[in-house]
């Protein structure tokens, strides 16, 4: 495996997507059951479009924790309750509760991308990327504007010695959410690096 470099802090579950317990509550709740499939959609859009307003970061910092909070609503109870234990598991670091649970909501609700992107998440902290990929591959499927899940396949792209892609990836991730630290500053390094300069 490449080294990343002194500079490269390690990936985190963090660089996926926030735990939902860490997300901080503006004091505006999203109901999303018992909603139109298409009005949600249709708020999704207003607020990824507010996202990449750069001009406005206040905007933006919401519109993601409002996305965010979309994208943990499964429409489901037992769902949600699952996930959120592998929720708790995952900060216990019990890796092997996490995936029971999580085994159990991409079963019962296969169209709910964050159930992939979570177990994708855990796959990636116990190092297994090549099923964290084919998690993240689901993921995209169902939601190709999941920043969370980009930045994880940057991540791992690059891990696994694919600069390029990564650099891809990465660009992908910033074009949806411009405000990703992580992924800007990984973005500088990898072009520093391929101009052959040190990171």
């Amino acid at each position: 495996m490449p080294d990343l470099g002194p500079e490269v802090a390690p990936p985190s579950a963090e660089d996926f997507n926030p735990m939902p317990e860490d997300l901080p509550d503006d004091g505006g709740q999203v109901v999303v059951e018992e909603s139109d499939p298409d009005d949600e959609e249709t708020r999704l859009d207003e607020l990824y479009a507010d996202l990449a307003d750069t001009g406005d970061p206040v905007k933006a910092e919401h519109a993601a924790r409002e996305i965010q909070r979309i994208w943990m609503d499964s429409g489901s109870d037992t769902v949600d309750v699952l996930m959120s234990r592998a929720g708790k598991a995952i900060q216990a670091e019990d890796h092997a509760l996490a995936l029971d649970l999580l085994d159990i909501v991409v079963v019962l609700k296969p169209s709910f991308a964050e159930g992939w992107n979570r177990r994708a998440t855990v796959h990636y902290m116990r190092e297994d990327f090549g099923k964290s990929l084919v998690d993240i591959e689901r993921t995209l499927a169902l939601e190709p504007r999941h920043w969370g899940a980009l930045s994880g396949l940057a991540i791992i792209q690059r891990r696994l010695g694919f600069e390029n892609e990564a650099l891809e990836t990465f660009r992908r991730a910033i074009e949806v959410n411009p405000g990703l630290e992580n992924a800007t500053k990984a973005i500088e390094d990898l072009e520093k690096e391929a101009e052959g300069e040190p990171a």
